[in-house]
């Protein structure tokens, strides 16, 4: 199959498009930049140039493909809301282009920001809301009913030996500008994990097998303590650990405030029995806790 992959180049996509080419995939991964380009030729995949608000480049790479799969997001959580309406304008070009092909069309959401106090499954739906407005979810699967493939993929915190693990990466900074390793209360607080590898597996069974309106979970990990993350973050750094209230949060965390203290466990049970994917990396704890793994 002839896959257009927006962050083919990122850290889930290099992975991802390993994944794909090993199994018999050609790879055609979207370029905004030359260093971009090189990481895809050296992949071995196709690149096609331009960005994510660069619609006429999504919709030609979209229109010459076999299925697409959305990774790419600007992760500037200052700009949050900004950032997700130009995530759904791209995605809404790219499906508007496979409408009525029966193409897969796999977008990219998140575990978190769907419901507390519980587990998340696959089954339970993402509603419109101003707290989460990353919205790649429900723009995708409209798709669903205008004959396109159209699934998501749900990640969690995405590590793999390369120095980054999803939001965990974004905290690590602050306790090094910081000089202290933050968490509220007593971090009883849970977040879903799972291993880049095993994601990237997902990614192309999803792609291969998947159904129409299907919601997918990435995770490795139910639930990893958010004291047990910043334990590892404060030996990392050699720095004191410190525990804060809920409304200091804001004072410490800035933009990622609204990730502060929130349980965020979720199952891939369903994902495991439908697609046959099972987990088979190291855990988050043990993988980020390895000597010099934030190094970079």
């Amino acid at each position: 199959m002839r896959v257009f992959m927006t962050g083919a180049a990122g850290f889930i996509g290099q992975a991802t498009t390993r994944e794909l080419i090993a199994n018999g995939h050609q790879v055609v991964g979207l370029a905004r930049s030359d260093a971009n380009a090189a990481v895809l030729e050296h992949l071995g995949a196709e690149v096609h140039r331009g960005s994510l608000e660069d619609l006429e480049s999504l919709k030609a790479g979209a229109a010459k493909a076999d299925g697409v799969i959305h990774l790419a997001f600007i992760h500037d959580f200052a700009k949050f809301a900004e950032n997700g309406q130009v995530d759904k304008r791209a995605i809404e070009a790219m499906g508007d282009t496979l409408e009525g092909t029966g193409k897969p069309f796999i977008v990219t959401s998140g575990t978190g920001l769907i419901e507390a106090g519980m587990v998340i499954t696959e089954n339970i739906r993402r509603d419109a809301s101003a707290h989460a407005p990353r919205v790649s979810e429900q723009a995708g699967l409209a798709y669903a009913s205008r004959g396109v493939r159209a699934m998501t993929v749900r990640l969690p915190q995405v590590h793999g030996a390369d120095g980054k693990a999803g939001l965990i990466t974004y905290l690590l900074e602050l306790a090094r500008q910081k000089g202290k390793a933050a968490r509220v209360g007593d971090g009883n607080e849970r977040w879903a994990a799972a291993h880049r590898l095993d994601v990237a597996r997902l990614y192309r069974l999803v792609l291969e097998k998947g159904t129409a309106d299907g919601i997918y979970h990435a995770v490795g990990e139910e639930g990893v303590p958010m004291r047990e993350i910043v334990d590892v973050i404060g030996r990392a750094l050699n720095i004191p650990v410190i525990s804060i209230a809920k409304e200091e949060a804001g004072a410490y965390y800035g933009p990622l405030a609204m990730f502060a203290g929130l349980d965020m466990p979720a199952s891939s049970a369903l994902t495991q029995k439908w697609l046959g994917w099972t987990p088979t990396q190291i855990g988050l704890i043990a993988d980020i806790g390895q000597p010099g793994y934030f190094a970079s």
